[in-house]
């Protein structure tokens, strides 16, 4: 698979996302504001494609009395936990969760959490995408602040 094809599969994946594409990228030749374009361009397709794959496969299975059941206990005890900070933060807060390039934040976490707490889909996608960038450009700036000496301490030169 050649490089861009793994950055743009890196970008969608819910571990790496932006994370592990832009480092991917950079070590692999591409120069660090076109890595970040092609990641944060196919990590900005992640709520799209969460959005219609939570809403097809929760219609489906909403069907079955097990599924609906927990399902109703867990989103309503996530909204009764939560329901302060997103009446504070709003959407915001949704970017800002996105923006933090931290394990366990990114557009896959933040389309469930909207997901979950029935946010509106078209201003929790512009939340995202803005988180998106805003992570895009803080690993971009560690990528380029790292510097290419250190890349051989974790990654085997191709030399």
């Amino acid at each position: 698979m050649t490089p861009l094809l793994m950055t743009i599969l890196f970008s969608i994946l819910p571990i790496s996302e932006l994370r592990g594409a832009i480092p991917y990228a950079v070590y692999n030749g591409f120069s660090i504001p076109l890595a970040a374009v092609i990641a944060i361009a196919a990590n900005v397709c992640v709520p799209v494609i969460a959005f219609l794959f939570l809403e097809s496969l929760h219609k489906l299975f909403y069907k079955i009395r097990p599924y609906r059941d927990f399902f109703d206990r867990f989103v309503e005890r996530a909204r009764r936990k939560v329901h302060a900070q997103v009446e504070r933060y709003g959407y915001w807060g949704l970017m800002l969760f996105v923006a933090v390039p931290l394990p366990v934040t990114g557009a896959w976490t933040g389309t469930l959490g909207a997901w979950v707490l029935g946010l509106s889909y078209k201003k929790a996608f512009f939340a995202i995408a803005g988180g998106v960038v805003l992570a895009g450009i803080i690993i971009s700036l560690l990528v380029a602040l790292w510097g290419v000496g250190t890349q051989t301490i974790f990654f085997k030169p191709m030399y």
